[in-house]
């Protein structure tokens, strides 16, 4: 209790002592003019990768280049998104559907990029949410959500969402012990009652969709984090937990009693084959699969109502748990394998266990107890060696291809270059201020791009123009092609981002979609022509088959619509050249504006509560004569006469003028 109070003084100490801010009249502060040349470039250039960061609490994914650290885009994921109408459009509603209901917010934390053998391969990027627990998949031929499947048996889905390296499988870990299944009982029982999931996503190798393959019934610790084996350690996944005490309350004190926890070692390929034989049992469950078209450019949500889940006891040699440093947060595997990285959060050095030390230790059976009937491998027989002192707070890990890992330390601000199999510091350098986590290029793959590594920090007080008391985050941009890491920039970042996931911008760039054919437009109420646009009456509902094109809509003119209407506008956007979308907005509208790409198909809803004419408009500027795209809806009472009627420049679309 002591040492934790202690510990926790000095990091209070170190905090407060963080380097004074660089003020603006000093001279080039951290920086030098040869940094700021590494990271420049020039206009209509590109730069050399992609950066997936996550949102945080916005619940997005935001897109950056390097070196520049330009934002290029922010993908709506399991939040909201006015800009685009995701998640308020009817085509989009569907993949905020849960088994709560829509869920209109989510906390994004882990980006990951698919592989194949071990390499980035810029099909798809995977995340999960944390708070309503899903993971989803993004496309990087559209950066768009194309996926989202939620977690049942789970709560605070935090160890994911990490790739294996043939993207067999995404992983889903739960933070938090819960009753499975959930049901009324009090909270002080939880010792013993209360469980844990870690989920086994399979990715269809063709088209990406995902489906629980399977769960494991875990004892109800924290899951933290993890990370999969890879080349000689491929089949294994390493998940870290805290809490091996099963406290329910003051967790800071009460979960930090035993000298260590442990990271679980799990072989998944052993459970496969356990699973294929047709074993383990299948739970009732309620979850949310949410999938999206990108012919008929709508999602669709359907709900599933069971899940198979194994129990380590029924397939003995497929888990067993490695005794690390207390609370240990991240949990991370070099490149080649053999080298599993545990960060002991309140410890002040780095543990490193052996691949091959454990199977070693499991042929031997060098056991010391078990937990809930899951070995415990003895500390010695698994542990590689120890990197002594190397800073306070150990967090998250990542490698280049030259032997070297990369530490961040939250309490001492720092990120620490040291050998892995050395056990030897190399290189230290100031963050600002109290780093999460950081990423290399293919970091969590067998082959990194070990020329920039980014740290995340999580305060940024000083560093940047005050904005009143909220701040933003920052990323801080590393050269770490030499011996010495270089800081060469430093930038702001949307939400709160936790990891991200880069790739080399050629291996994605071919790939962009530009437009979407007008021809192979599958929507159900897509007006492929303005001939064919028109305005139909179905009770007390009205549906607009609408089109746009620079400069206008048709029709822009509409009569007929009464007070207590459900009005649907169906809209085509007809362009078919590359970065011309249309934006829609209807005054009254409880929802977003409409962003329509070229050859897509979106539909608003608008219940309008007056009488009156009230206007619509284009939202993006898409022409010179962007201000003259709008129209107007006639609005009379309920009840009254008024006949459906709609024109373009005063004639119906599609008639011949007489």
């Amino acid at each position: 209790m002591k040492s934790i109070f202690a510990f926790l003084t000095v990091a209070v100490f170190l905090v407060s002592c963080n380097p004074a801010p660089t003020s603006s009249k000093s001279s080039k502060g951290a920086l030098t003019s040869n940094a700021a040349e590494k990271v420049y470039v020039a206009p209509g250039e590109y730069d050399d990768y992609y950066a997936f960061i996550s949102g945080g609490f916005s619940g997005q994914l935001a897109v950056y280049g390097l070196p520049s650290g330009r934002l290029f885009r922010v993908i709506p994921v399991f939040s909201q998104d006015p800009e685009k109408g995701y998640g308020y459009n009817e085509e989009t509603k569907p993949m905020l559907n849960t088994s709560h209901g829509f869920v209109p917010w989510g906390d994004s934390h882990h980006p990951d990029i698919s592989q194949t053998d071990g390499v980035l391969d810029g099909r798809w990027v995977f995340i999960n949410e944390n708070n309503t627990p899903r993971i989803a998949r993004i496309s990087l031929e559209t950066f768009e959500t194309v996926e989202i499947i939620e977690i049942p048996n789970s709560a605070g889905n935090h160890s994911s969402s990490f790739v294996t390296e043939n993207s067999e499988y995404v992983v889903a870990g739960t933070r938090f012990g819960i009753p499975i299944p959930q049901r009324d009982i009090s909270i002080s029982d939880y010792k013993g009652n209360f469980k844990a999931s870690l989920s086994f996503i399979k990715i269809d190798p063709e088209d990406g969709e995902m489906s629980i393959a399977f769960q494991i019934r875990m004892p109800g610790f924290d899951y933290d984090l993890s990370h999969p084996g890879r080349g000689k350690s491929h089949g294994w996944f390493f998940f870290s937990m805290y809490n091996s005490e099963e406290a329910h309350s003051l967790l800071e004190v009460n979960a930090s009693q035993n000298d260590k926890d442990f990271i679980a070692a799990v072989n998944w390929k052993k459970i496969e084959e356990y699973v294929k034989q047709g074993k383990g049992h299948k739970e009732k469950v309620k979850y949310a699969h949410n999938i999206w078209d990108d012919d008929t450019h709508t999602a669709t949500s359907t709900m599933e109502k069971e899940v198979l889940v194994v129990n380590p006891e029924d397939v003995p040699g497929a888990i067993y748990f490695l005794p690390t440093p207390k609370s240990p947060h991240g949990c991370d595997v070099d490149p080649t394998g053999e080298y599993i990285i545990g960060n002991g959060k309140l410890a002040a050095a780095m543990t490193v266990h052996s691949f091959t030390k454990m199977l070693k230790a499991i042929e031997d059976k060098a056991f010391d107890g078990d937990k809930y009937g899951i070995p415990i491998l003895k500390f010695e027989a698994v542990n590689y060696g120890t990197l002594v002192q190397p800073g306070l707070g150990p967090l998250h890990t990542e490698f280049d291809t030259r032997g070297n890992a990369y530490t961040t330390f939250f309490i001492s601000s720092e990120v620490v270059k040291w050998n892995v199999k050395d056990l030897k510091v190399i290189d230290r350098h100031p963050v600002y201020y109290s780093v999460g986590h950081l990423m290399i290029p293919g970091g969590n793959s067998r082959k990194p791009f070990d020329k920039y590594m980014i740290a995340m920090n999580k305060i940024t007080k000083d560093r940047y123009l005050p904005t009143g008391p909220e701040v933003c985050q920052s990323a801080q941009l590393f050269d770490i092609s030499g011996d010495k890491m270089e800081l060469l920039l430093d930038f702001p970042t949307i939400g709160e981002p936790h990891y991200a996931a880069g790739i080399p911008a050629e291996m994605l760039m071919d790939k962009s979609k530009k437009i979407y054919k007008l021809e192979d437009n599958k929507h159900p109420d897509a007006v492929k022509t303005e001939a064919d646009s028109k305005v139909i009456r179905k009770g007390n509902e009205v549906h607009i088959y609408m089109t746009m094109i620079r400069s206008h809509f048709s029709p822009d003119n509409i009569e007929g619509v009464k007070v207590g209407d459900k009005v649907f506008f169906h809209i085509t956007n007809l362009e078919q050249d590359y970065d011309v979308p249309h934006g829609f907005a209807m005054i009254g509208a409880n929802t977003s504006e409409e962003l329509i790409m070229p050859g897509r198909t979106a539909t608003m809803v608008w219940e309008p509560k007056e009488v009156g004419v009230w206007p619509f408009y284009c939202t993006d500027f898409c022409s010179a004569l962007h201000q003259e795209m709008q129209g107007y809806v006639r609005v009379s009472a309920k009840g009254a006469n008024t006949p459906i009627k709609y024109t373009l420049d005063d004639e119906v679309p599609g008639e011949e003028e007489e």
